[in-house]
């Protein structure tokens, strides 16, 4: 599509050209027919105008003119200030302007000249474009970017020393002579500081000082237009003076006195001398001396960091006997200060101390510390070691009681006496501990008998000596082994020993065997160490599996101990190489203290004493026990028979729910009731029936209930079974055939026959004629 209208522009071109130079023709031709065209322009005066004119508008800005000769020619001008803040006048062409114009806010405006006919609004010119400038008036005051400024300097800085620099603009035109140079001007301060024509202020003094006058608020001022009175206006600096390390430090008493107490701890503090410095805290280094006195070695000084102030501590402990008071002199100086700046009035300052020390009691003071005592191990002879010693450093001169507080290892192995003598109970054995530690209080003995709560301690160190009585042990890594087909001279094994005593660099260890007669002998190393070796070689494991090797070990101490140690060797089968193949498991021996042995025996002998009791218990239960063997079920049993039960039972089928013969064998048992009439007296039953009496049950149960109450082994049974007996006053007696399947019964139920057609069924199954047996 974009195509065909490019095609269809170009076809249509020339044809709109021929017309437009057709009709430009015939204008020439009608207008200067007789001579050629003149060239056409602008004409106008340079355009400027002055901001803020106070003439009654409007104001005159310029011309615009154009050569057009032409009586309908009509001026006009376009653009964004057109026709609003400039208006032309349309045949002469003179531009005015509506509004005073302020350079500040526009310095120039852009306009756009045209010359129409009136006729017909054709342009007779081109448009041109012109510009309109506003001329600048010196109307602005300068102003500061900033009300206040701040700006800081060392004191006692020299003349001329810059601080900060202010900055004023002015609105009007830099271009302008004279209308936005800005100059500076101190009217407030000017004795101290100064300021140039660049805003930068410095000093005018060299003896500013902080401790003085710490800041300054002064006023500069701003104007322009040099060497007239223009408008001007002012800001606030605030100039802060830094502090420099100048002033010397200044006890603020030329004397402290302090009272302290006897026990102070060394390091402790004594008192606090304090100084004045009027330096900032940075420039505070204030270094305290003695000057005169005998006591620098007893007291130091040391300045608190935050405080500055001078911290008196003891050096080594004071005593209120020897030395009751101290007096000394102390000097107070920094040596930082920068001595340029230094002022008249003494580089150092110094002050008399007077330390008080005040009595306290004091505990008791052992003569000697550490105490060390060496003994003999296992020496009987020896009960007394020392003795411990302590006074009281008081003027009192108290008496003094040893205690012992603590013993390293713990136990009655070391006591102390009163008087402190260190006393021995028993021997000691090296073996157990080769040291003793015990810590000895030093208390004293008030007038009225007591112990003072203030006490002292030393501690007292016991070193055993060493004596030989131990024999030494052998010591192998793994457990001998030998090949049955072993060559002479085969090492089996290396032995050692070990000595639970003491051994001298040049103690040694022999070896011997106690038997020749064995295929085995001991070669000495002489490193402590000796080797087990074949003799014969060629051992038999048919006669013996495992030899058993007597070693004898001496010591070489004074007296020479020796023991004698079994070395148990296996005789193994081993392969053409020499490896073992097949070894026989060796009895492990398994040693039990006598420590284990008792409480093996404690608990066989509780264990014993538990089933004896239980036993017994069982024993006196039976004995308690009623015999149930008549009723021929076990209690258990009768319990799982007897539960309340309200109904008459499930009929005459219902022959396998409950077991009532146990009921029914108290009967036969010979247990008989008083006889009772019969309600059912007109009807007669069967010879040879035996016939219960009324309270038969009622007295089987008060039996039961009794060896319910009396038997105090059997459970709290509230509940009572039922039965299948109905008593004497049913003239059938029991109907149901749970008795009869498990009892023996000689009743003759031939009389159910005569009881009509619904009795049939028990008859069929109760009477005579039948021969069948049933199993309930």
């Amino acid at each position: 599509m974009k195509h065909l209208i490019l095609l269809f522009s170009l076809f249509l071109a020339p044809a709109f050209a021929g017309k437009e130079s057709q009709k430009t023709n015939q204008n020439f031709s009608s207008n200067n027919a007789s001579h050629k065209r003149l060239k056409r322009d602008w004409i106008w005066n340079q355009m400027h105008i002055k901001e803020e004119i106070d003439t009654p508008l409007p104001h005159h800005v310029g011309k615009i003119t154009s050569s057009v000769r032409n009586n309908n020619a009509k001026y006009i001008i376009e653009g964004e200030y057109a026709n609003t803040i400039f208006k032309v006048e349309e045949t002469s062409g003179d531009v005015y302007a509506f509004e005073r114009l302020d350079r500040e806010k526009k310095a120039e405006y852009e306009l756009t000249a045209l010359i129409i006919d009136r006729r017909n609004n054709q342009s007779l010119e081109p448009p041109s474009k012109f510009i309109i400038k506003v001329y600048d008036i010196n109307d602005n005051v300068p102003v500061f970017v900033q009300k206040v400024f701040n700006g800081s300097v060392p004191e006692m800085s020299p003349v001329g020393t810059s601080i900060t620099k202010v900055t004023a603009v002015d609105a009007d035109d830099p271009t302008v002579t004279g209308h936005a140079t800005v100059t500076y001007q101190v009217i407030k301060g000017d004795e101290y500081f100064t300021v140039d024509d660049s805003g930068v202020i410095s000093t005018t003094r060299a003896d500013l000082d902080r401790e003085n006058q710490s800041t300054y608020e002064i006023i500069i001022k701003a104007k322009d237009a040099p060497g007239s009175s223009g408008d001007s206006s002012t800001a606030t600096v605030i100039i802060t003076l830094t502090d420099i390390n100048d002033n010397f430090p200044v006890f603020k008493h030329p004397s402290f006195h302090f009272k302290v107490p006897e026990n102070i701890s060394v390091g402790g503090e004594v008192g606090r001398v304090k100084v004045e410095d009027i330096d900032e805290p940075q420039h505070r280094n204030t270094k305290y001396s003695f000057v005169r006195g005998d006591y620098r070695d007893t007291f130091e000084i040391v300045a608190n960091p935050f405080t500055n102030e001078g911290i008196i501590r003891p050096k080594k402990p004071l005593d209120f006997e020897k030395v009751a008071e101290y007096r000394f002199d102390i000097e107070a100086t920094d040596p930082t200060v920068d001595l340029r700046y230094f002022k008249s009035g003494g580089s150092r300052s110094i002050s008399t101390v007077t330390i008080e020390v005040t009595d306290v009691d004091e505990p008791p003071v052992f003569t000697k510390l550490p105490y060390e005592f060496k003994v003999r191990e296992n020496d009987p002879e020896i009960r007394t070691l020392g003795s411990v010693w302590a006074h009281d450093p008081d003027a009192a001169k108290r008496k003094i009681r040893f205690i012992r507080r603590r013993a390293i290892p713990n136990g009655d192995y070391i006591r102390v006496s009163d008087t402190g003598i260190i006393q021995l109970p028993k021997p000691l054995d090296r073996e157990f501990s080769s040291s003793y530690n015990i810590t000895v209080a030093a208390q004293e003995i008030l007038e009225d008998g007591r112990l003072s709560d203030r006490e002292s301690h030393a501690q007292v160190h016991v070193i055993v000596t060493d004596e030989n009585d131990n024999a030494p042990e052998l010591v192998y890594l793994e457990e001998p082994r030998v090949c049955e087909n072993a060559a002479p001279g085969k090492v089996i094994i290396r032995i050692s020993a070990t000595d639970k005593d003491e051994i001298s660099p040049r103690g040694f260890f022999k070896y011997s065997l106690a038997t020749d007669d064995s295929n085995f002998s001991l070669v000495e190393n002489y490193d402590n160490t000796a080797n087990i070796t074949v003799k014969y070689g060629q051992f038999n494991r048919e006669l013996a599996k495992i030899h058993y090797l007597p070693v004898i070990i001496s010591d070489n101490g004074d007296p020479e101990l020796s023991s004698t140690n079994t070395l148990v060797i296996s005789v193994c089968k081993c392969n053409e190489k020499g490896n073992f193949t097949f070894c026989e498991e060796r009895a492990k021996q398994v040693g039990v203290s006598i420590q284990a042995l008792v409480a093996i025996f404690i608990c066989i002998f509780t264990i014993i004493v538990f089933f004896a009791v239980i036993t017994l218990l069982i024993l006196l239960r039976k004995r308690h026990k009623k015999d149930l063997s008549g009723l021929g079920r076990n209690v258990a049993e009768i319990h799982e028979q007897l539960v309340t039960y309200d109904e008459e039972g499930g009929g005459e089928m219902d022959t396998t729910s409950y077991d009532v013969s146990v009921l029914n064998s108290v009967r036969k048992n010979g247990i008989k009731a008083e006889a009772v009439p019969s309600p059912y007296a007109q009807v007669q039953k069967p010879p040879g029936n035996i016939t219960s009496g009324a309270g038969e049950m009622e007295m089987m149960i008060e039996v039961k209930k009794d060896e319910a109450d009396n038997d105090r082994d059997l459970l709290p049974y509230d509940t009572l079974h039922i039965y299948g007996y109905e008593g004497a006053e049913s003239i059938a007696e029991s109907l149901s055939s749970l008795e009869s399947g498990s009892s023996d019964s000689d009743i003759d139920y031939d009389f159910l026959n005569d009881w009509g057609p619904r009795f049939k069924m028990l008859a069929e199954l109760y009477g005579s004629e039948s021969n069948e047996d049933f199993m309930y």
